[in-house]
């Protein structure tokens, strides 16, 4: 499909996974991490508790049990007695010895000590501005882990609290007592690595999941992520490389022109196809562009590109073909593939399609440029006998409908910005009015007055008709309303397309708006081309004859310029024949067109049908349709186009033109 495209392909979704892989797996670790860090700090926060509680109340048993029973009630700033000394040391010398205290101490309020369980003054005894001698002496009992005052390397427990006599109830000094801290913390450790190791198996595993979901994320993100990408660049319908796609490959051939490559853009429209879609369906249509694209991306050499850039239209490049004849050669081929029977629905249908030619860098040094040339080449081959054409600077580009076009038509629509002009459809045998035909004018803000040709086609393509028809019946039958009034029984003629016609509905609203409008069926008319009448004849059929079933009359308009057979004037329900203006306008000179006129004029009436000749621009061809028996006729000479208020007093008395001209040969018989 292309060079260019493969180095988009390799760098596109499959680094962008990975990198949001790292990114939810990093994000994922964070608060496993954190989560681990304050379980664990939790834990060692409680094994730290746990061995100053355990302080706390052996320090509280040592004080009940051994030194308040040996202290009186008076302040220890008196000092102790013998015998109180004696009880004292008596009472802690095994526990002292067993290593279950490790240093104790009574001291006074004041800070001094009383009692040492090694006989020294103390000096290395907390102070008494200490905030745990401070609380004691308040009541409270003080615990902490502390350094061994005694130097050692281990930790101990450091209780600090009032001793209370049973005999007073009163506090009557501090004790200060110091107990080994190594065999709890021995503890704390073994219940932490415990700890340790449950968060490390819980939060591996927690991980583990968010990992393998982080990976099931991204790979599905990664998926998402190329279809996305496929379909940014592809369309929906063939499964070809979309404009954009081509965009990209035809830029990457113009950088590798700089380095002296030589190739081709090409543009290929389907011929026709329009009338497949209207004719057979749209369905069959994209059944049909899908043969295209696989018969496209089949006849194509490795590096080449094909892409569907919209509708029926497809796009080439085709690197390495320095000289025009390569080009054309292959195309040759390309023609000769698609131009094979294709089958579908039991119907069989060849393709016909036309290519332009633009060779780079010749013909320009951008892709817009090119896409131009090849453009003009494209229709230039539509407008000859020649299918593939490669781009000349004399090739005249052929006008395409433009997408500005269609936006401004569309607002004209919502904007009121359109006018209806008529045309008197003249009665030939009093040269009275008998009716007018609606013609819609665009006034444009920005060019003026548009005729229909400049902008209906674009409302075909677009499918803007519908808007644009529902729109001029509105109008017509409200000045029908108003002429009505001013005492004017005009019929009004409305021109409707194939796209109306095989409109699902489009009887029905037809039906239902004259109906809302209280207007008489009788004088609205709906003028509908020969290939109306072909383009999906089951549909039109079936839309014709409810229209004339509610008594809206329809005529064939330029008659003679399609294929309508004998048979469809036999079966459809046509109320009045259109003569094109190709056969009147030269009635005064051409032999052959009057007598085509008058056969029409005779079949005509044989149908029971009324015969309208459009395009009168003399009162010869006035005087000689009159003489044929021709029932109306509208052109110039009558009238040109004109809002209706102004067709009043234009017309008020009928033309003169009942006299022959001896100038013209007359009739040789009535055909009515």
């Amino acid at each position: 499909m292309g060079r260019g495209m493969e180095d988009v392909r390799r760098s596109g979704s499959g680094g962008v996974g990975s990198r949001l892989f790292l990114i939810y797996a990093g994000a994922s670790l964070v608060p496993v991490l954190l989560l681990g860090l304050v379980l664990a700090d939790k834990d060692r926060s409680a094994g730290v508790s746990l061995g100053l509680d355990q302080g706390r109340a052996q320090a509280a048993v040592i004080e009940q049990t051994a030194i308040a029973p040996a202290v009186g009630g008076d302040d220890l700033a008196a000092g102790l007695s013998g015998s109180e000394l004696a009880h004292i040391r008596q009472a802690t010398d095994l526990a002292i010895f067993a290593g279950s205290v490790t240093r104790l101490r009574l001291r006074s309020f004041g800070g001094g000590v009383v009692f040492s369980d090694d006989g020294s003054g103390g000096a290395d005894a907390l102070p008494s501005v200490d905030p745990a001698f401070r609380s004691a002496a308040a009541g409270r009992t003080s615990v902490a882990v502390v350094a061994d005052p005694a130097g050692s390397r281990d930790r101990v427990i450091r209780v600090v609290q009032p001793v209370v006599p049973n005999s007073t109830g009163q506090a009557t000094g501090i004790l200060e007592i110091y107990l080994p801290y190594a065999a709890i913390a021995a503890r704390v450790q073994s219940e932490l690595r415990s700890t340790y190791t449950g968060l490390a198996v819980g939060l591996g595993a927690m991980y583990a999941i968010l990992a393998l979901i982080s990976w099931s994320t991204t790979r599905r993100l990664r998926r998402h992520a190329a279809e996305r990408h496929h379909q940014a660049l592809h369309d929906s319908l063939t499964g070809l490389p979309n404009r954009e796609w081509f965009r990209i490959n035809a830029e990457a051939a113009l950088g590798r022109a700089e380095r002296g490559e030589r190739g081709a853009l090409v543009l290929i429209d389907l011929n026709h196809f329009k009338d497949v879609n209207d004719t057979l369906g749209h369905h069959v249509g994209d059944a049909l562009l899908k043969v295209v694209a696989d018969r496209l991306r089949g006849s194509l050499r490795t590096d080449d590109t094909v892409a569907r850039l919209g509708g029926d239209e497809f796009g080439l490049v085709l690197p390495g073909l320095p000289q025009p004849g390569q080009a054309v050669a292959l195309l040759e081929t390309i023609r000769t593939v698609l131009s094979e029977e294709i089958i579908i629905d039991s119907v069989s249908l060849s393709v016909e399609a036309s290519f332009g030619i633009a060779l780079y860098p010749t013909h320009g040094a951008s892709v817009e440029q090119l896409l131009q040339r090849a453009d003009a080449a494209m229709y230039q081959a539509k407008a000859s006998t020649a299918d593939i054409v490669v781009y000349a600077q004399a090739d005249p580009a052929a006008p395409r409908p433009s997408p500005v076009i269609h936006a401004e038509l569309r607002q004209a629509l919502d904007h009121d910005q359109l006018v209806l002009h008529y045309q008197p459809q003249i009665e030939l045998a009093t040269g009275r009015i008998e009716g007018v035909e609606a013609l819609v004018r665009w006034q444009h803000p920005g060019r003026g007055l548009l005729l229909p040709h400049e902008f209906v086609p674009t409302a075909e393509e677009s499918g803007l008709i519908e808007h644009l028809t529902d729109w001029v019946l509105l109008r017509a039958l409200s000045d029908q309303h108003e002429w009505i009034a001013r005492g004017v029984d005009w019929r009004v003629s409305v021109n409707v397309s194939a796209r109306n016609l095989s409109c699902p509905g489009f009887a029905e609203r037809v039906i239902s708006l004259v109906a809302d409008m209280a207007s008489d069926p009788r004088r609205l008319c709906l003028e509908v081309t020969e290939t109306a009448l072909t383009a999906r004849p089951a549909a039109a059929s079936a839309a014709v004859k409810a229209l004339s079933a509610a008594g809206i009359a329809i005529a064939i308009d330029d008659f003679g310029t399609g294929y309508t057979g004998l048979w469809q004037l036999r079966t459809a329900s046509v109320d009045e024949i259109k003569i094109d203006r190709t056969f009147v306008s030269n009635l005064t000179t051409s032999a052959q067109d009057r007598s085509i006129v008058q056969a029409i004029i005779g079949l005509s009436h044989g149908l029971g049908c009324t015969v309208t000749a459009e395009g009168v621009e003399s009162q010869a061809t006035a005087q000689w349709l009159h003489t044929a028996n021709c029932d109306l006729a509208q052109g110039y000479y009558f009238a040109r186009p004109a809002p209706w208020p102004e067709l009043l007093p234009r017309l008020a008395e009928p033309p003169s033109f009942f006299s022959p001209d001896p100038g013209i040969p007359q009739p040789t018989m009535s055909l009515r």
